[in-house]
């Protein structure tokens, strides 16, 4: 009786961990409608505080963040959300989307070279890797999938989103956005929406999802965003992408510390961008710190019924 009670325990759990926070459709909302001016007025708090306002006024520095503790009531903030700005390595992040599609399909095997060369594109950036992986995935299909009904990673609606035109390398660009002439491009909301399908397991399925976290785990470069929070919140448990060019910076991450959870996106440009985003980061964690206890000490303090 004890072993199938533990049969049934094993079960009940297994049945919970497979199934995503959002698992009806009506219940993951649009995080265009998920504007808090809460946290809005926050992180114009702090943008002025770190002395940025001149950048985000010129449009060089773009930033979102998305409190998802609560993964089905998410709460946004951003500056410059929707303006597209070259994002280097960043968009690699649409390449491994991509082969996961493949390998839903049955059309690539999530093998021990695939997998190796999927973490080196994200944790090393390898552009060798990129490039592999984006033939293998499709370029034509790649930027379809994008585009799609389904994810709409790119949208016309909302000034584009991610993109990726042109291997990572010396070829040339076979095809820019259409809508800012970009090779490797991005806005920080459309890559927060990667982010957050990602943690709701709507990216592909919940168990490929779960496998693309785990890529985006480990950060291999510690810079930017990581920088900032291994000196000041050691304890953070990061899932990133990054990208540099020249003098464009970006840098994303779902970042775990504490019970809470936060996606964080930031594209900049300017030779002190690095700087910026690893300063940033810190002050994006404060916001989330100061700001949730207000949130949920209100259902804390409710009358139980």
């Amino acid at each position: 009786m004890k072993q199938k009670l533990r049969c049934y325990g094993f079960f009940i759990f297994l049945f919970f961990f497979m199934i995503p926070a959002c698992g009806a459709d009506s219940a993951c909302p649009s995080l265009w409608t998920c504007s808090d001016p809460v946290l809005q007025q926050g992180l114009e708090a702090r943008i002025d505080a770190l002395s940025f306002r001149p950048a985000v006024a010129d449009k060089s520095l773009c930033v979102a963040l998305v409190d998802i503790t609560d993964p089905v009531d998410p709460r946004m903030a951003s500056l410059n959300g929707n303006q597209m700005m070259y994002a280097a390595s960043l968009p690699k992040i649409a390449i491994l989307l991509g082969a996961f599609e493949r390998i839903s399909r049955g059309e690539m095997a999530l093998d021990r070279d695939t997998r190796d060369t999927l973490t080196r594109m994200i944790r090393n950036s390898s552009n060798s890797a990129a490039t592999e992986m984006l033939n293998r995935v499709g370029r034509s299909f790649l930027l379809n999938l994008l585009q799609s009904p389904r994810y709409r990673l790119y949208d016309p609606d909302y000034n584009g989103g991610i993109w990726v035109g042109k291997p990572y390398g010396k070829s040339p660009a076979w095809k820019r956005d259409p809508l800012c002439n970009l090779s490797h491009g991005a806005t920080v909301l459309q890559v927060a929406r990667f982010y957050y399908l990602l943690e709701n397991g709507r990216l592909v399925s919940p168990e490929l999802s779960r496998e693309m976290k785990a890529i985006l785990g480990k950060p291999a470069i510690h810079h930017k965003f990581v920088r900032g929070l291994e000196s000041a919140r050691r304890n953070a448990e990061i899932y990133r992408k990054s990208g540099t060019w020249k003098q464009f910076h970006a840098d994303s991450a779902i970042v775990e510390r504490d019970g809470r959870r936060y996606i964080a996106v930031a594209l900049a440009r300017s030779p002190e961008g690095g700087r910026w985003l690893s300063r940033l980061i810190v002050a994006l964690d404060d916001l989330i710190f100061a700001y949730l206890p207000d949130r949920y000490s209100q259902a804390a303090d409710a009358p139980s019924s």
